[in-house]
C-alpha cells in the first residue's frame, strides 16, 4: 500500500524487526498481516507455524499468496471500506511500511489478550532520504508510543535513522496486550 521495504532489503526478506520479535506472538496463534503486499511477512510467519490472515487492497499482490499453506488472503480497501476483521482477535498483528492513522483503534481492538503488536514504518525526517515524504505517511516523534500508551505494554521501541541498504527514518514498536 504505502512505502518501500523496511531497511529496504530484498522484497522477499522479512523485516529484521519482525524476525526479532515474532517469538513474542503466542505459539499457535492466528496472526494478522496488515497491508501485506506480496506477503513476505505472511510467508515468514506461516513458516513459523502461525495461521496468518493477510489483507491488502491489491489483487496482484495477494495472488502471490493464493494457495500458500497457513495463509488466508483477504482483498479489502481498509482505508475506504469497512474493517474486515470487526469482532475478531489475533495473537499477533503485524504492520510494516504502512500508515493509515484511522486504523489504529481497529488494530488495537484486534489484538487478543497476551497478543503482540509488531509495527514498523517510516518516521518524520524520512523526507530527507526519499519516499515517503508526505507527512500523512510519516509517524510523528513518539507517535507509536502514544498509540499504545495505557493499552499495551511496550517490549521494545525505536525511533531512529536506518542506514541501509537505503537510508530512512523509521519508528518501530513491539508491544503486548496484557492477559485478561
Amino acid at each position: 500500500m504505502t512505502g518501500a521495504n523496511e531497511p529496504h532489503r530484498h522484497p522477499d526478506t522479512p523485516s529484521a524487526w519482525v524476525r526479532r520479535w515474532a517469538e513474542m506472538i503466542p505459539a499457535e496463534g492466528r496472526v494478522l498481516d496488515v497491508a501485506c503486499g506480496a506477503g513476505r511477512h505472511a510467508r515468514f510467519l506461516a513458516g513459523l507455524g502461525y495461521a496468518v490472515d493477510a489483507v491488502d487492497r491489491e489483487s496482484a499482490a495477494l495472488s502471490e499468496l493464493a494457495g500458500v499453506p497457513g495463509i488466508t488472503v483477504t482483498r479489502a480497501d481498509i482505508e475506504s471500506g469497512p474493517w474486515p476483521y470487526a469482532g475478531r482477535t489475533f495473537a499477533g498483528v503485524v504492520v510494516v511500511n504502512y500508515l493509515h492513522r484511522p486504523l489504529f483503534p481497529h488494530l488495537l481492538a484486534a489484538l487478543a489478550p497476551g497478543g503482540a503488536l509488531i509495527y514498523e514504518t517510516f518516521a518524520s525526517g524520512n523526507e530527507r532520504y526519499g519516499r515517503p515524504a508526505n507527512p500523512d505517511f510519516l509517524l510523528r516523534p513518539g507517535e507509536l508510543l502514544e498509540v499504545v500508551r495505557g493499552r499495551l505494554r511496550v517490549i521494545a521501541y525505536e525511533d531512529l535513522f536506518a542506514a541501509g541498504p537505503k537510508p530512512a527514518m523509521v519508528q518501530r514498536i513491539c508491544a503486548m496486550r496484557p492477559d485478561a
